[in-house]
């Protein structure tokens, strides 16, 4: 629920509009909206919200074999009020999504899949959900699947204990072949000061390809013990609510149809190119007010 009061806090805020959205529901529309063949796992209430949430993905052309539908809790709601610089002030009020359970997830036959997003940060709180996450990367590990990881820390979900954000973090980052986190994440997980102190400690204990994104002045790569800024693109921003979930849309997109082996044998330069192509679905997301607007305006002619 996006308040439409510009500048207003979520107190202040009398008018709101209701879009679909949550990091893992963005990330799966947002590889649709390019081209690509995605299914979202995730659990919904039977109510509208939920059936309006199957309704979008199908018609961005998301599978959805493994929504499920919870009997007995709400949907999940997040409200948003954006300040006038485009950032948010937003609270969840959690339900179905943190049902998904062990027994929903492994009715996924994973040797159909050649990657494994994990973009979620409820899937910490404690919850049917947490387990069902872990057990999934345990399979997707196993199967030597491609495995992506966006931890999408909210001070709100963890204020009260962000440790426990942080340990759980770490197995993931511990166990992915690649991860997005922010310049603020970055210095969370590492407990640095700065952001390149925070790249080499990502550097030297994880074995992953990672990007930190820096809003308007691009992302930094973290590439075989080196680190490497990319370029974004100029554009006036309305929104930036699910720019990083299109940014790694567009990097998951561009990397389906490759083995493990062939991503891990990708060259400096085309990564290069595949984060300077995440940059551009990025920012044109913050063109438009709410993610799934901005995704029906997302197209891989963007990076042309």
């Amino acid at each position: 629920m996006i308040c439409t009061d510009k500048g207003k806090s979520l107190s202040e805020g009398q008018n709101f509009l209701k879009k679909t959205g949550g990091a893992p529901t963005n990330v799966a529309a947002a590889i649709a909206a390019l081209g690509g063949k995605v299914e979202l796992a995730a659990k919904v209430g039977n109510d509208p919200f939920g059936k309006q949430l199957f309704e979008v993905m199908e018609n961005f052309g998301v599978l959805t074999h493994f929504m499920f539908v919870s009997p007995s809790h709400f949907t999940t709601f997040a409200f948003v009020s954006l300040m006038e610089d485009g950032e948010r002030d937003f609270i969840f009020n959690r339900g179905a999504d943190g049902e998904l359970s062990t027994q929903d997830i492994e009715k996924i036959n994973l040797d159909e899949f050649s990657i494994i997003h994990f973009g979620s940060a409820t899937g910490f709180l404690e919850g049917k959900l947490k387990t069902a996450y872990r057990d999934l990367l345990d399979r997707a590990t196993q199967k030597n699947i491609f495995i992506s990881f966006d931890p999408n820390y909210r001070h709100l979900l963890f204020k009260d204990n962000t440790q426990t954000f942080i340990e759980q973090s770490w197995h993931f980052l511990n166990l992915c072949h690649f991860f997005k986190v922010s310049d603020e994440e970055a210095m969370l997980l590492t407990g640095k000061s700065t952001l390149n102190e925070a790249a080499e400690v990502l550097m030297e204990k994880t074995n992953a390809i990672f990007t930190i994104t820096l809003g308007k002045d691009g992302t930094m790569l973290g590439f075989e013990g080196k680190t490497h800024i990319i370029p974004s693109i100029a554009v006036k921003p309305v929104d930036t609510t699910g720019a990083g979930d299109a940014f790694v849309g567009a990097i998951l997109y561009q990397l389906q149809g490759k083995s493990l082996a062939q991503i891990k044998q990708m060259p400096l330069e085309d990564w290069q190119k595949v984060i300077l192509n995440g940059n551009k679905a990025g920012a044109r997301t913050c063109e438009y007010l709410g993610a799934m607007e901005a995704f029906k305006h997302l197209n891989n002619n963007i990076f042309d």
